[in-house]
């Protein structure tokens, strides 16, 4: 047999073998599943409390009685696997008496420990957000039986043998319930009349506005929170009010200071064509923990034009039995932030939520708040990294490429002016670079492991601009035989870390600590490069056809210094270029560091 004829049964084999494990999944036929009721989906099952429930039409029934199982949710769920089983049995495969089906085309009957329809399961992947049928009593029933249930809403999103009801034979004194389960949700939501506005900010209502003076009515890309104090004395409770873009979820937090951690959240998440209202805790940059509606009532929503809002009216103080919520009479910062979600489950959001400039009492008078998205310290970091990499650095490098022929007789400080300009401008670059360079480290405390690459560059960029006065230092004598070697490794140097330090610089702007708007800012900065190529042309092109073709001379110490009037005019040219250059690079650099001050 050839190669190929070896190989194609056993590849036909393996791709079925994946082709079934995977199908399993879709199509609801997981009876290996049927003991321990956990899907093979290479993910453990969640532990924070589920959207979904399980619930009976009755607390009691007799031996052959058909019970009512429905099992609903406030989020789409993917699959499900549904038993009945005898919660005094240490058995794994307990199953108790089997089910009927209400809708054959959703649900199936599944055979568990050689038990015919002792199990259900889904048909399909198709979403779904309520399943009933119905569990027939066996004639050998035991005193109490025990539904649970295990939930996929995603395939890498589900919860595993969810406890539902127990339900007792007549007669039967039902024992003590000894768990502890989350409370269920009862609150209910609504649908919003129509989108929230900006009308009443600062007299009615306290607001937080991105950008400031925007208006969600008009606006679907406009941040906006909303407090208005609710009751006789206005300390009762607070009605909130939030939108943002449709992408996925927007929240908002109350927090003790301007880091993220230990923050009372509430978040508005879209679930397909719907929008689940959620207060969560978060104890430092993970996911909410202990999501829940409890304590939260009037809730609101809409999903239109798109943007994403929801209302919803919290008592100024929580009982005990709320888990981390602050209470309202109190100065907090406002956080908002938004992102993607996948099933009703929130994402790392890329953008740096948009934080209160002060504290705000929430029970306090109405006022209209400001807000950033950038810390002050990363705002420095950016502005003196684009000041040194955008003028001081690219004008010094150009001094030393294309000026040193100019003003041949004039020196400062017993040193040729070129000389003086060119080194005065690179120092000034190299302590720029180390300031921005720290203050990264001191806002994040350490490396920040969500950067990507910019900061590897940041690390090579400081690195070579430390070694060029290092090697400037140590370079040979003018007219020794190894000048060419320091004089091609000083430029190769200089311009590997020029090459790097605007690459960083575009990845800098996009980083969520610091992002600036787009594709505004990118286009300005290719302006910045295509400007400064332009002249680095222009310059080239200058030097080739006048010196090299014109004078013909390889010394050019002094050619401007020529009393003719060509001398002259080159002189003049050359000299408003370089204030061209300068002033070209100011204006772009000023232009991105306006976007830095307002965000």
């Amino acid at each position: 047999m050839s190669p190929v004829g070896l190989y194609c049964p056993l590849f036909v084999s393996v791709l079925v073998c994946y082709w079934g494990t995977a199908s399993c999944y879709a199509n609801g036929k997981v009876t290996k599943a049927c003991g321990s009721m956990e899907p093979r989906h290479g993910v453990p099952g969640e532990t924070t409390h589920s959207p979904y429930r399980l619930e009976t039409n009755t607390t009691t029934f007799s031996p052959t009685d058909r019970i009512q199982v429905i099992l609903s949710g406030t989020s789409y769920f993917e699959g499900f696997l549904l038993q009945a089983r005898d919660p005094v049995s240490q058995s794994s495969v307990s199953t108790v008496g089997t089910f009927t089906l209400t809708n054959p085309k959703t649900t199936q009957l599944l055979t568990c420990n050689e038990h015919k329809g002792s199990a259900v399961s889904h048909t399909s992947k198709a979403k779904k957000t309520e399943v009933v049928v119905i569990w027939n009593a066996p004639p050998d029933a035991p005193r109490q039986v025990q539904f649970f249930v295990t939930v996929v809403a995603h395939y890498n999103l589900l919860w595993v043998k969810l406890p539902g009801p127990i339900i007792y034979q007549h007669g039967v004194t039902p024992q003590p319930d000894t768990t502890t389960r989350p409370p269920v949700q009862t609150t209910t939501s609504s649908i919003l009349p129509g989108p929230f506005t900006s009308e009443g900010c600062g007299q009615s209502k306290s607001c937080l506005l991105a950008p400031p003076g925007c208006d969600p009515k008009e606006d679907p890309q406009c941040f906006f929170l909303s407090t208005t104090t609710e009751g006789p004395d206005k300390k009762q409770s607070v009605m909130f009010e939030l939108s943002g873009p449709a992408e996925g979820y927007v929240s908002f937090a109350l927090s003790w200071d301007t880091w993220m951690g230990n923050d009372d959240v509430y978040m508005c998440v879209k679930d397909g064509d719907k929008v689940s209202v959620s207060a969560a805790f978060v104890s430092g940059r993970t996911h909410p923990e202990d999501q829940s509606q409890s304590g939260l009532s009037l809730v609101s929503w809409r999903l239109a034009d798109g943007a994403i809002q929801c209302r919803f009216s919290r008592p100024v103080k929580l009982t005990n039995q709320e888990p981390a919520r602050y209470d309202l009479d109190q100065e907090y910062f406002l956080f908002i932030a938004s992102g993607h979600a996948q099933y009703g489950r929130v994402r790392r959001h890329s953008w740096q939520p948009l934080i209160s400039t002060k504290s705000k009492l929430i029970t306090g008078p109405p006022e209209v708040l400001q807000g950033s998205r950038g810390p002050i310290i990363m705002k420095m970091h950016g502005a003196l990294m684009l000041l040194a990499w955008m003028l001081t650095g690219s004008v010094g490098t150009f001094i030393a490429s294309f000026y040193k022929p100019d003003w041949p007789n004039q020196t400062v400080l017993g040193q040729k002016v070129w000389f003086q300009v060119h080194r005065g401008l690179m120092m000034l670059t190299v302590t720029l670079t180390i300031v921005a360079y720290c203050f990264p480290f001191f806002y994040r405390k350490g490396w920040s492991k969500h950067a990507g690459v910019h900061p590897y560059l940041g690390c090579c960029v400081l690195t070579l601009s430390l070694i060029q006065p290092i090697m400037a230092a140590m370079r040979p004598s003018p007219d020794s035989h190894r000048r060419y070697i320091f004089n091609w490794a000083h430029w190769g140097v200089g311009s590997v870390t020029e090459i790097m330090a605007v690459a960083s610089m575009f990845l800098g702007m996009r980083q969520p600590s610091l992002l600036l708007p787009q594709p505004w800012a990118t286009h300005v900065l290719i302006g910045y490069v295509t400007w400064l190529g332009s002249f680095r042309f222009l310059l080239l092109m200058q030097k080739h056809f006048y010196i090299n073709k014109s004078l013909g001379s390889d010394d050019t110490q002094g050619i401007l210094s020529d009393q003719s009037e060509r001398g002259h005019w080159v002189s003049f040219v050359r000299s408003l270029l370089l204030a061209a250059l300068a002033l070209g690079n100011s204006g772009l650099l000023l232009a991105l560091l306006s976007s830095i001050a307002g965000i």
